[in-house]
């Protein structure tokens, strides 16, 4: 990291930001060489990321050849004007940068485990229902183990 001085070192605060992130953003390697990157609704559960997909399509084509992920979640706190100069516009922010790897779990107590944490987390005040069986074999679940992550922020 250039500025360490941005380092978040508190892991506690980096799994946070984990938590509260709507939206998280799946880096993959494209069939084609090209990095893809894609925004999704996620989980940070047991230490892990989760998220769903159809059981088919390039997100899952590309983590079949190559399991390595790059993951990544921010959390916007201000936007800074600018005030006479240009250069002191910017934005306050925390972030998390996640390398892993990811795979598609088959267990099925794991899967219903996940995709409770999605609803949980999306839809916290419940009323959704069990989920239909018919939609759970069509379901894909991805677990993201973690290597590495990262904190960041500019809060000042």
């Amino acid at each position: 990291m250039r500025q360490a001085k941005r380092e978040i070192r508190d892991k506690d605060v980096i799994e946070g930001i984990l938590r509260d992130s709507p939206v998280g953003r799946l880096g993959t390697m494209g069939r084609d060489g090209y990095p893809m990157v894609k925004p999704l609704n996620f989980v940070y559960l047991d230490g892990r990321i989760y998220f769903h997909s159809a059981r088919e399509g390039e997100k899952i084509a590309d983590m079949a050849r190559d399991d390595r992920v790059c993951f990544e979640v921010d959390l916007a706190v201000a936007f800074v004007k600018a005030v006479g100069d240009p250069c002191g516009a910017g934005c306050l922010y925390r972030s998390v940068i996640v390398r892993g790897r990811a795979r598609v779990v088959e267990e099925r107590d794991e899967r219903l485990k996940a995709l409770k944490g999605l609803m949980e987390k999306y839809q916290p005040e419940g009323g959704y229902g069990a989920f239909p069986e018919e939609k759970l074999a069509i379901t894909a679940v991805v677990r993201i183990d973690i290597v590495e992550m990262t904190g960041k922020e500019r809060l000042a």
